[in-house]
């Protein structure tokens, strides 16, 4: 049996008369213009910050704060945050469509067996035909050859687009450990007032005993001790406030790491809050490298590139290949025999020649899309840059205040004391004690504040230089 094609030969005349559609369809297909951002040549504020010599970003940033509290914390936000744990997810199904993809040149293979049973009309000598049983079986082979580059843009949408998955996973974990390292650095912050506080009350109930002694000795009046109670009242109440703010600090750091407030409790701790690390080196072109966020944006704007790829050869035709064998018997032991075999071999060439604007209204779709992209991954450098240069321009101006500010704390302290003196001899009242007294712990509140600002500060700087990122494999 001779093979039998699925489609008649064009004529030369109308395969002429085709050529011009083929060849308009093929100078359709124009590459769009790479997106192009002019970054500066270094950072405005770079260098401002006391000629702190730059270091490299450890991928383990939080590492260069010596802190074991922390270092725990952010490794088991990046273990048991369930936002990461979505992000995972999602790229894992990224890469199961690049294997998709990818079986999109292959050839497939398809078998299938079956029975039927058919009855019906009458023989020659008008008596009933009975019922007659058909067994069938056959394999059907198939292949599209990519010859438009269809399949490839395919798989070069989905690994672009799972590469974006993965660097968004790992900006989304940068992102997740960022906030819980400055949550950190309030909640020490926190414990720190609050033993400011306890030192404090032990100062102001310290005068007010002095001051109910004096006033038993006829030497001060009942106002003093008034407003020597009031003062004390007035900071335990201030107790309270802090430590509700620290519940709260606590349940957010418990959330980011995976856990209920009561699975991971976070102790009061006292002493000073840590050192700020030298600033870290970066030139804003690194940023393009040194931020998965920027890296995802990179992917995604490839991913819609091939995207858009595959729209314009819509506007090609098809050509695929198909062979099929099969068998038919009217008993199952006749069905492999030869005679009862039958096969078809052929090439298809298919084109759509009108849509009502289909192709053209989906070209322009992904052409937009593209065009959005483009524009999300400029915004993207220009925030990278932004954030960068707002870290840099807190870290200069913090620096200098909490040397400021450690001055101040000094002549607070150094009033507060010649005061207490002078109140004890009887020269002044109690009220230039209480003002000197609240003066140098406002002083003091102020200085942890601006450590811990400056902290935060450090750390958004790292988060914004990529946080020791490196792109996978």
């Amino acid at each position: 049996m001779p093979p039998s094609f699925p489609f008649t030969p064009l004529s030369p005349r109308l395969a002429l008369a085709a050529l011009p559609l083929v060849l308009a369809a093929c100078a359709g297909t124009r590459e769009p213009p790479a997106p192009r951002i002019e970054l500066p040549a270094g950072f405005q504020y770079a260098n401002t910050e006391a000629n702190a010599p730059a270091v490299p970003i450890d991928p383990e940033w939080w590492r260069a704060y010596g802190d074991p509290e922390l270092d725990a914390l952010l490794r088991r936000v990046a273990e048991a945050n369930p936002e990461l744990a979505q992000a995972e997810a999602r790229w894992r199904q990224a890469l199961s469509q690049v294997d998709a993809a990818r079986a999109l040149a292959l050839p497939s293979l398809g078998a299938g067996v079956g029975v039927t049973r058919s009855g019906g009309g009458t023989t020659s000598s008008g008596a009933s035909a009975g019922t007659r049983r058909l067994y069938d079986a056959g394999l059907d082979l198939s292949w599209t050859p990519d010859l438009w580059g269809r399949a490839a843009r395919e798989r070069e949408a989905a690994a672009a687009g799972a590469d974006a998955q993965a660097a968004l996973l790992d900006a989304g974990r940068l992102a997740l450990q960022l906030a819980a390292a400055q949550g950190y650095v309030r909640l020490r912050a926190l414990d720190a007032h609050l033993a400011l506080q306890a030192e404090a009350d032990v100062a102001f109930a310290r005068s007010l005993q002095i001051t109910r002694l004096q006033y038993e000795a006829g030497l001060v009046a009942r106002a003093d001790v008034i407003q020597a109670e009031t003062q004390l009242q007035s900071l335990r109440t201030q107790a309270f406030t802090i430590t509700r703010q620290r519940a709260l600090e606590a349940n957010a750091l418990a959330l980011l790491a995976g856990a209920t407030p009561s699975d991971l409790p976070i102790a009061v701790r006292e002493g000073a809050l840590p050192g700020v690390p030298p600033v870290p080196a970066a030139l804003p072109a690194d940023l393009l490298r040194r931020r998965p966020d920027l890296a995802a944006a990179e992917r995604q704007l490839a991913a819609a590139h091939a995207r858009l790829g595959i729209a314009q050869t819509a506007w090609l035709p098809d050509l695929s290949l198909s062979a099929s064998v099969g068998w038919q018997a009217s008993s199952f032991a006749r069905l492999f025999d030869t005679p009862s075999r039958v096969w078809s071999l052929g090439p298809q060439l298919a084109a759509t020649l009108f849509d009502g604007g289909a192709r053209r209204a989906n070209e322009a779709l992904f052409t937009a899309a593209y065009d959005e992209q483009a524009a999300a991954w400029r915004a993207g450098v220009l925030a990278a840059v932004r954030e960068t240069e707002d870290a840099l321009a807190q870290l200069g101006t913090l620096a200098e205040q909490e040397r400021q500010q450690a001055r101040l704390v000094e002549l607070a302290n150094e009033n507060e004391r010649v005061v207490g003196y002078r109140y004890e001899a009887g020269e002044i009242s109690f009220l230039e004690v209480a003002t000197a007294q609240n003066l140098a712990l406002s002083a003091r509140r102020a200085a942890l504040d601006v450590r811990a600002e400056r902290l935060a500060a450090s750390m958004a700087l790292v988060a914004a230089l990529g946080g020791g990122w490196q792109p996978r494999p």
